[in-house]
């Protein structure tokens, strides 16, 4: 799960940062640059004004990478987790005001973040640096 929510994260972050290819590109391009990024950003949050789009955009390009890399290296698990979780829950809250909620679970947002909060549970954290650093909650066998 830790993988899986860290590689969502970043490869979105890789696409609108350029490094899938630039916009229009390819099929796997979905943004290609932050400037095609931020209409995205402004559809699927009709509540903010225009002069707020470039700073959510950046605010939530900023979140993933943190939570991601977090996540991949497995440091600060369960906070990351967490974050995650509502980060997701932002997100498919904006796409449903946004694009409507069939979007929602075509993209699979809800999943990803009951994932993300059902990971914030677990007891230990396997090839992590939490795991390194000794868990603070006993091990259950």
């Amino acid at each position: 799960m830790r993988f899986g929510l860290a590689a969502g994260f970043l490869s979105a972050v890789a696409d609108r940062l350029g490094l899938w290819g630039p916009p229009g590109s390819s099929r796997m391009v979905g943004w290609g640059d932050m400037a095609h990024f931020m209409p995205a950003v402004a559809a699927l949050n009709p509540w903010f004004p225009d002069a707020w789009i470039p700073f959510v955009a950046w605010t939530t390009t900023i979140a993933e990478i943190v939570l991601g890399i977090l996540l991949l290296i497995g440091f600060q698990t369960r906070w990351a987790s967490r974050l995650s979780g509502c980060l997701l829950l932002a997100f498919a809250l904006g796409m449903t005001a946004g694009r409507g909620v069939k979007f929602v679970f075509d993209a699979s947002v809800l999943a990803a973040c009951g994932g993300a909060f059902m990971l914030a549970t677990a007891e230990r954290y396997a090839w992590s640096l939490d795991a390194l650093r000794g868990s603070k909650r006993p091990m259950s066998r």
